[in-house]
């Protein structure tokens, strides 16, 4: 895949991306963000960032895995990430490797501009180079 390939968003699915970045609680950064994922059987999780007093936080990317996790499953097909406003918000460091461990090479990362409208779509190998997985430590990995 390259970077130039925009997969469409559905609006249903759109608006569900906007709805759950106007959930975030981000008092702290003023920088909401909201995360959704398809997973390989096609079921949707969401996830927002949520920010705390001490400036540690959850991000959206995070919230959306955990709930994949959380109902059983653990392979990300697709996921959407929209931050607040026309530029890139693509997933930090953290998220990045987070993403890789439930990621397929052919993984869709897409970036979407505050209207839910894609701006960019990476695969793992451009998000994320040469990056260590569970292969690293003798384990099966989707990206192998």
């Amino acid at each position: 895949m390259t970077e130039s390939v925009l997969p469409p968003l559905p609006e249903s699915l759109r608006q569900q991306l906007i709805g759950v970045r106007d959930n975030a609680y981000a008092p702290y950064s003023n920088h909401p963000v909201g995360a959704l994922l398809i997973s390989e059987s096609g079921t949707v999780y969401t996830g927002c960032n949520v920010e705390s007093a001490n400036y540690k936080g959850l991000c959206a990317e995070a919230g959306a895995i955990a709930a994949l996790i959380a109902h059983g499953e653990r392979e990300i097909r697709t996921i959407y990430v929209i931050g607040p406003g026309d530029g890139l918000c693509t997933p930090c460091g953290d998220c990045r490797q987070r993403i890789r461990e439930f990621a397929a090479p052919d993984t869709e990362i897409v970036v979407v501009d505050g209207q839910g409208l894609p701006m960019k779509c990476y695969d793992m190998d451009t998000l994320l180079p040469d990056s260590f997985g569970p292969e690293n430590l003798g384990r099966t990995s989707k990206m192998g």
